[in-house]
């Protein structure tokens, strides 16, 4: 470019020359020196730089690949020539007529205008959509995937590849019944005061009949409590039972007894004074008199108190160290990590000839373990026949009905009734875990009584 304007320049020069546009071409001509320009500047890159010849050459590649789909110098040369070997004969001519359309006799089948103006023109592909191919988390799914294929080729099973192995296949094809419509004029019409059988399977006869149940939770199912709703005493508390029998069911009794007794000694010996904390007139007098007698002993003795608590109380004043001593400091401290690393790798390499008693080591841990995961649940099954703490207040269990030996009755009609029926059942209940351990309601009068006699009580008194 630059030794085409250098031409156009010495042609203009020439004698004779007839300028016939006014371009820039005339102002560089006419002047002699050429506009010097600083390029080390950004700005002046686009303003003083002439990129025409690299336009022109863009906007040729872009006119080839927007007519022939790429560059003419990269196709072939069967897809740029033909070979013309004149016109076809007759008989290949009516053949291709034939062949192409009837109904225009001989002339084939051009596409309309409309379909021509509305075709793609251009052969340059379209622009790939970036979008399309993206992924949200791909880094993240990526490195979880390579992850995976690095355990699978270790031969590590992860925890949620055994999940996965474990877990119940679902049944898909097993599909729920869907009632029909009431508006369905297929479906069966089912006389309810009919005498004919109906069939007990059909959804939609179960449904408008009432006779389909709606389907429980499985928590539903699961009872609170293994107790039974009624328990049966023990043998000991018929109206004419066995001695032996009846004299377990009494130590039984002593034995709660005996144990409540146990708890109210307790609380006496915790709520108990002592009786050498008791105050007497002497302990009285001496308090009463503290601090109003000051003896010589003490006054002799308080300046050497106060002169302890000014040493005590100084404030010692630490002294900076010293650049060296902070290089010796941390010397020692780097020789002491290296020897604790030492001896980690003596005491690993140690171990070596001790995988004997570690092996025992370890299985007797994984023995106690198994031991309390046993224990655990043990605990575990005889709490279910325990009552939970539902609410503030603990279960207490109802006393034994228990008669003494001389209480004891040969028939029903001299039996004495024991307890009561619902006061039992309320406790059986709170023991089942159904509601939870309650005292009555205490009622409070607003207003207080007020009495009155009456004129009738008045004559009477």
């Amino acid at each position: 470019m630059a030794a085409a304007k250098r031409l156009k320049r010495v042609a203009a020069s020439q004698p004779g020359f007839l300028n016939l546009k006014t371009t820039l071409d005339s102002v560089d001509s006419s002047s002699s020196r050429r506009k010097r320009v600083n390029k080390n500047k950004k700005k002046n890159w686009n303003k003083h730089s002439d990129i025409n010849d690299v336009e022109d050459f863009l906007e040729d590649v872009r006119h080839q690949e927007r007519t022939t789909g790429g560059l003419l110098s990269e196709k072939s040369d069967d897809s740029l020539f033909f070979l013309d070997v004149g016109k076809p004969e007759k008989a290949e001519q009516k053949a291709e007529e034939v062949v192409v359309g009837k109904k225009r006799r001989g002339k084939t089948s051009r596409p309309l205008r409309i379909d021509l103006i509305l075709q793609h023109d251009s052969l340059v592909p379209p622009a790939k959509d970036v979008l399309a191919y993206q992924q949200p988390n791909a880094k993240k799914l990526r490195r979880i995937a390579q992850k995976a294929e690095q355990l699978a080729a270790k031969g590590i099973v992860t925890r949620r590849q055994k999940r996965l192995a474990n877990r119940q296949p679902l049944d898909r094809k097993a599909k729920k019944s869907v009632t029909e419509a009431n508006n369905n004029p297929a479906r069966d019409y089912y006389d309810i005061w009919g005498q004919e059988s109906k069939d007990s399977s059909d959804p939609w006869y179960l449904q408008q009949t009432g006779k389909k149940l709606v389907k429980r939770p499985e928590k539903l199912n699961d009872k609170p409590s293994v107790l039974p709703a009624v328990e049966v005493i023990a043998p000991g508390g018929s109206y004419n039972p066995d001695f032996f029998s009846h004299q377990a069911l009494l130590q039984e009794a002593h034995a709660v007894e005996v144990q409540k007794q146990k708890e109210e000694d307790r609380i006496e010996r915790q709520l108990a004074v002592n009786q050498d904390d008791k105050a007497t007139e002497d302990t009285i007098l001496k308090e009463q008199v503290e601090g109003l007698v000051v003896e010589e002993n003490d006054e002799e003795t308080a300046p050497n108190e106060e002169e302890d608590d000014v040493a005590v109380g100084a404030i010692v004043l630490a002294e900076k160290k010293t650049e060296r001593q902070r290089k010796r400091e941390k010397a020692d401290k780097m020789k002491e990590q290296q020897r604790h690393s030492e001896r980690q790798q003596i005491n690993q390499q140690q171990q070596l000839f001790q995988l004997r008693s570690i092996k025992a080591s370890i299985k007797q841990q994984e023995e106690k373990t198994n031991q309390k995961q046993k224990l655990r649940k043990a605990n575990q099954e005889a709490q279910k026949s325990q009552p939970r703490r539902l609410g503030k207040l603990k279960f207490k269990p109802q006393d034994l009905e228990v008669q003494l030996s001389n209480e004891l009755a040969g028939s029903l009609r001299r039996l004495k009734p024991e307890g009561s029926v619902l006061k039992d059942r309320f406790k059986s209940l709170q023991k089942r875990n159904l509601i939870e351990p309650r005292e009555r309601a205490k009622f409070k009068r607003r207003h207080k009584l007020k009495y009155v006699e009456k004129r009738a009580f008045r004559e009477i008194t």
